[in-house]
């Protein structure tokens, strides 16, 4: 079993940053495809980022490339997601995933990943 929390949420004005975790207890997160995914009220869960189980290679949701960048730290059994250029849009509950996902192309799949947090929430103000 693995167990995620995600910290590092919170209210920030359009523009500004900030910089969520994901620390993970059970099992080494080493060999896991990481995910963050966001929920906005009355909207589906969408994909963000997800970043593979070495590191090597990322992957971004349109809407927030060049903005946000997901990175890891196994040793810390940690993912991390800084989120720059904040948008009034970006405001959702924020979540990360884990599992192991076989392809590159269903990176971005939330039915891909077995493991939750129970979120986070961003509220950017305009």
């Amino acid at each position: 079993q693995v167990q995620l929390v995600e910290s590092g949420g919170g209210l920030v004005q359009a523009g500004g940053s900030l910089r969520l975790s994901c620390a993970a207890s059970g099992r080494t997160l080493s060999r896991y495809v990481m995910g963050w995914f966001r929920q906005a009220p009355g909207k589906e869960r969408e994909f963000a980022a997800a970043i593979s189980w070495s590191g090597g290679s990322t992957y971004y949701a349109d809407s927030v490339k060049g903005r946000f960048t997901i990175s890891r730290d196994n040793a810390k059994n940690t993912v991390y997601l800084q989120m720059n250029s904040l948008k009034p849009e970006d405001t959702a509950v924020y979540y990360c995933a884990a599992d192991v996902v076989p392809y590159y192309s269903d990176y971005a799949r939330p039915q891909m990943y077995h493991y939750w947090g129970q979120g986070t929430q961003v509220t950017v103000s305009s």
